[in-house]
């Protein structure tokens, strides 16, 4: 048996004070399936393709099935990704202003094919209108193919980011590096370091939004563990109190409350998965009241600047649209 300190140092965790995957010599694996679907949805959705004849876009994401993830081992990444697409288009010839509806259909997206050689097949409902269907064959299915290569880009790098652990060697390396250079620290706000002497440059996010409900049934959805879950269609954990923990979107998002006014306001230590290893943003929920109506005033302090429209996107589509459907069946059943 080896000596204290002695033996093979991939092996040796002292040295960093979480002592976690020291050297990244242990495998980890992190679920990519939920932030695949957003970047799918963005990525896709609003395609357009026009010629001379006629005008064409994809108008939906009907179908995404599968999954995705990426695995870190001995510092390598090591990705799988599984999907069968389905989306929904529709054009108009310019000659006639006839407009016709069709779907784009990818069975199989994976690790196994190259994006060139990814099945991609186009659809129309009866009638005329072939020379859509033509456009959207040829034109249509290179932006499509472009676009699923730009969420192979950045499942490798965005998604990723913060899964290969900083070495001693690699933290001493940036920080001579940061040493020689010169920068004006009010460049950069003050964030949780990525590395030893390494920070990264934030933004702020502001956004409003109104709702058709009550302050009082609005706040609930935000702390209640069934209305988060109905509107996140995932599961979620909360322990709503100060100085509690939650997360949603099977864990895709986590952190910590820090002040709650029932009804009036919530402030939250809010990180995504995909952001640098425990840094943290600050989110503020105003919730305000207006006849009819509440407006929420969301003010997030601390996103990476490679992450805001991000942030955006998740806020607008998996947050605020969500939310607007389940108060609609709400009311519905109601």
């Amino acid at each position: 048996m080896a000596k204290w300190g002695q033996g093979d140092p991939r092996w040796i965790v002292e040295e960093r004070e979480d002592g976690t995957n020291v050297n990244n010599w242990h495998w980890t694996e992190r679920d990519a399936t939920s932030w695949s679907k957003g970047k799918l949805h963005e990525l896709l959705v609003g395609i357009i393709v026009e010629n001379e004849a006629g005008r064409c876009e994809i108008s939906e994401l009907k179908q995404v099935e599968g999954e995705a993830s990426c695995s870190s081992r001995k510092g390598k990444l090591i990705f799988f990704y599984e999907w069968n697409i389905k989306l929904s288009w529709k054009g108009i010839i310019k000659e006639s202003g006839v407009k016709h509806k069709g779907l784009v259909e990818i069975p199989s997206l994976s690790e196994e094919n190259e994006i060139d050689d990814t099945e991609v097949s186009v659809s129309k409902k009866k009638g005329d209108g072939d020379i859509l269907k033509d456009l959207m064959k040829t034109a249509g299915t290179a932006r499509v193919k472009e676009a699923l290569g730009d969420y192979l880009k950045a499942l490798k790098t965005e998604f990723t980011m913060g899964m290969i652990l900083p070495t001693k060697a690699m933290a001493t390396q940036e920080l001579t590096v940061k040493r020689k250079l010169s920068v004006n620290p009010l460049q950069i706000q003050a964030s949780s370091p990525v590395a030893l002497g390494v920070r990264i440059p934030t933004v702020a996010v502001h956004m409003t939004e109104l709702f058709d409900t009550a302050a009082e049934q609005l706040y609930s959805i935000f702390t209640v563990k069934d209305l988060v879950q109905k509107f996140s269609k995932s599961p979620a954990v909360l322990e709503v109190e100060k100085g509690g923990k939650f997360q949603m979107f099977d864990g895709n998002i986590t952190g910590e409350y820090i002040e709650l006014l029932t009804n009036k306001k919530i402030v939250m230590k809010w990180r995504c998965r995909n952001w640098p290893e425990e840094h943290y943003a600050t989110v503020a929920l105003n919730f305000v009241p207006i006849p009819g109506q509440t407006e929420l005033q969301l003010d997030c302090k601390g996103v990476p600047v490679c992450k805001e429209e991000n942030m955006k996107f998740c806020w607008q589509k998996q947050h605020f649209e969500e939310i607007k459907g389940l108060l609609q069946l709400t009311t519905l059943n109601g």
